[in-house]
């Protein structure tokens, strides 16, 4: 995240939401660009209910989904390991006092200049997929404690990533097994990642039976040290989804393929701790009015809400298909109607939600969007001018004084919050809205 100055921590003494929160800010009327409530209990609550769900599987946070200082400090605080994939991940995570025994440098394609940046601070695991690399690895830190990457995809994934790491766990990772023992390179464990947004979990079955294969292969050909498995990440971060199915495969598995409490389990999960913690604010501060034409496939008057935040800044993942859920600050209660919401920038691409129903808003209003936290402001760009959202981080009195007691956070992050802020709100009701959902409006432009 790219902030200025050092971010505190406002401590809420009594019942809150985000939503509450959201609305006592915009109410004071001195608020224009778009800014996130990130609640800290969230991610205190899903890194306690992971160790619940999977006692064996410690989380390494994946810090490219969100690399916000206070959330890092956060679960660092709570015992979390990193994964790390470039020299400044590396640089943001020692900052806050986590040592290098807690980081692995999971990445597969290494800059060589971060290769020895890993080295001078003591970031010696790392992970690698191909013959290239196994040999820059040994010019450049012959010390490394080697993990392999291999290729596992889920039957449906919204993003795979194995078609660009991951060696074939057949054909390939068995030959890299002997070409690191034949240069004398210590390889410890193996590693894979399923993909991102899968809806097939026994792919981690089949996933961990091939890794407890190439633990065998690795051990004849004189890897005597290897004890690491590592089950990456793609694991849900919604408000509403649940980790429960996909934990009890990865369990059962542990269990057949790894029941040996020697080897030491992993995983890298992002999005998991960061999605649900941030809800986004939007300002409305241009509107249009199109109105069907003999000739135009809308069939009612539509309107173009502007907003000061749009796909160059959080809302990269409809670019991907990934619907997002705009939701009134104010005024849930009034008739809707056919509308569309768009970013600032003056690119016709920045749609936001490209077909919905709501409520006449006027500029000024504002709507939130919840679960914003992954792959969100950590790839939000400056684009046309417009500003990277602020994050106000907020936790519980309760909450806050258990993490002063741990380091990194300390009694100097923390400040009252106004009384003004305190707010009972009960969730409101998200509707339907997806931005991937067909819109006959957007059909008329591409026609203009």
């Amino acid at each position: 995240m790219k902030v200025t100055e050092e971010p505190l921590i406002t401590v809420m003494d009594g019942p809150w939401t985000p939503e509450g929160l959201i609305r006592e800010i915009v109410k004071s009327g001195t608020q224009e660009d778009p800014f996130y409530v990130m609640d800290l209990g969230e991610v205190v609550a899903r890194y306690h209910r992971w160790r619940e769900l999977m006692p064996r599987v410690e989380p390494f946070y994946a810090v490219k989904c969100n690399d916000d200082k206070l959330l890092v400090s956060t679960l660092a605080a709570l015992g979390t390991g990193f994964d790390c994939a470039s020299k400044a991940e590396i640089e943001l995570v020692t900052s806050v006092g986590v040592a290098p025994e807690r980081i692995i440098f999971a990445n597969p394609a290494k800059l060589p200049s971060h290769i020895r940046y890993a080295s001078a601070v003591g970031v010696d695991v790392m992970t690698f997929d191909s013959e290239h690399e196994l040999v820059k690895i040994k010019q450049l830190m012959p010390r490394a404690k080697l993990v392999i990457r291999i290729r596992c995809d889920a039957a449906s994934a919204q993003f795979s990533l194995g078609v660009k790491f991951g060696c074939d766990p057949v054909t390939e990772a068995p030959r890299l097994l002997k070409l690191a023992a034949l240069l004398g390179l210590d390889i410890i464990g193996v590693s894979f990642h399923v993909g991102c947004c899968i809806t097939e979990t026994a792919v981690y079955g089949r996933a961990i039976a091939l890794s407890r294969t190439l633990f065998h292969i690795g051990h004849k050909v004189g890897h005597k040290n290897m004890h690491l498995l590592d089950i990456g990440g793609g694991f849900p971060g919604d408000l509403q989804s649940s980790i429960r199915e996909v934990a009890e495969v990865i369990n059962s598995s542990l269990e057949e393929h790894f029941p040996e409490r020697t080897v030491r389990v992993i995983s890298e999960p992002g999005t998991y701790f960061a999605n649900a913690a941030y809800t986004l604010a939007a300002m409305v501060y241009a509107k249009r009015t199109v109105v069907p034409k003999e000739c135009s496939d809308i069939a009612e008057k539509h309107t173009m809400y502007f907003i000061n935040d749009g796909v160059y800044g959080s809302f990269n993942k409809v670019t991907f298909n990934q619907s997002v859920c705009a939701v009134p600050v104010n005024d849930y209660e009034a008739p809707r109607s056919a509308c569309s919401v768009w970013g600032p920038t003056c690119d016709g691409v920045d749609c936001v939600v490209a077909s919905a129903r709501l409520p006449a808003l006027s500029e000024g209003d504002w709507l939130l969007f919840r679960d914003m936290g992954a792959y969100s402001i950590a790839i939000a760009t400056r684009f046309n001018g417009f500003p990277i959202p602020t994050v106000r981080h907020v936790i519980d009195a309760r909450l806050a004084r258990v993490l002063q007691e741990r380091g990194p956070l300390k009694a100097s992050h923390f400040v009252a919050a106004p009384a003004a802020w305190r707010s009972t709100d009960a969730e409101v009701e998200c509707p339907a809205i997806s931005a991937a959902a067909p819109s006959p409006f957007l059909a008329v432009l591409g026609q203009c």
